[in-house]
């Protein structure tokens, strides 16, 4: 089934071809580059993988995976080629870093701040006010918050979707919170909507923009020049909160 989506941004960088085929050993290799600074990286060896492929981890380590047959000088090589992505996505992992040392014990919420305190013997996280009240055990905690976030993610979608669908004349078919890696939402051919419930973490202008983006997806399905006006059309100023999401959108996480 064909489908429209706006995808998360990425940490690993686009597959490098390669021919062969459970993960084996792990290496580590370094870029030294003349008059820069060395680049450590991390090889680890794949059955199952088909192409070189480069990610930065959370804690800014630099992973090549390579398929069994290639030698470890491909991951020399795609280190090299890809130094320039390296940096801006360590660059982004500091940064996203920041960010959510900065809460401190808060979680944000379409714009606000929550914050959240433990209880013992509680399961369910809720909130009261400003305040979201969460499982005192640290092991039930963060998916008690999860499903909290679900919860609201499927009321707040949807309304903004039927209103956003009445405003522009069009029908969809189901709505489906999800916990997506690698997309934000998406909308199928025949009209079915999907939504990432991290969406709540960002501001509400931000949901907004998701929402008119999938709903425009109902009228076009690619994102052709006509697609982009018609979202202009219903949402003026869109650029913002597109532009907005590809900055902090992984800092979009619990």
């Amino acid at each position: 089934m064909s489908q429209s989506e706006i995808g998360r941004r990425s940490t690993s960088a686009p597959d490098r071809r390669a021919g062969g085929s459970g993960i084996g050993g792990v290496t580590d290799g370094t870029l030294a580059p003349a008059g820069g600074e060395a680049l450590a990286y991390r090889i680890r060896r794949s059955d199952r993988a088909r192409r070189v492929r480069v990610a930065v981890e959370v804690d800014g380590t630099v992973t090549v995976v390579l398929p069994r047959r290639i030698p470890e000088a491909a991951a020399l090589a795609a280190v090299r080629e890809l130094a320039p992505w390296i940096a801006r996505r360590r660059a982004a992992v500091a940064t996203t870093a920041a960010a959510l040392a900065a809460r401190g014990g808060r979680l944000p919420y379409l714009g606000a701040w929550l914050t959240v305190v433990g209880e013992a013997g509680r399961q369910r996280a809720h909130r009261r006010a400003d305040v979201l009240l969460v499982p005192a055990d640290q092991e039930q905690r963060q998916p008690a918050i999860e499903r909290w976030y679900r919860r609201q993610a499927a009321r707040e979608v949807a309304w903004r979707l039927d209103a956003a669908c009445a405003r522009a004349g069009l029908t969809y078919h189901g709505l489906t919170i999800r916990g997506q890696a690698t997309r934000w939402a998406s909308c199928s051919a025949r009209g079915a909507m999907s939504f990432n419930w991290r969406l709540l973490l960002a501001p509400p202008e931000i949901l907004d923009y998701v929402v008119w983006h999938e709903v425009c997806h109902l009228a076009v399905m690619d994102h052709s020049p006509r697609f982009w006006a018609l979202l202009g059309e219903h949402l003026p100023g869109y650029a913002e909160p597109r532009a907005w999401l590809a900055r902090h959108g992984a800092s979009l996480v619990l």
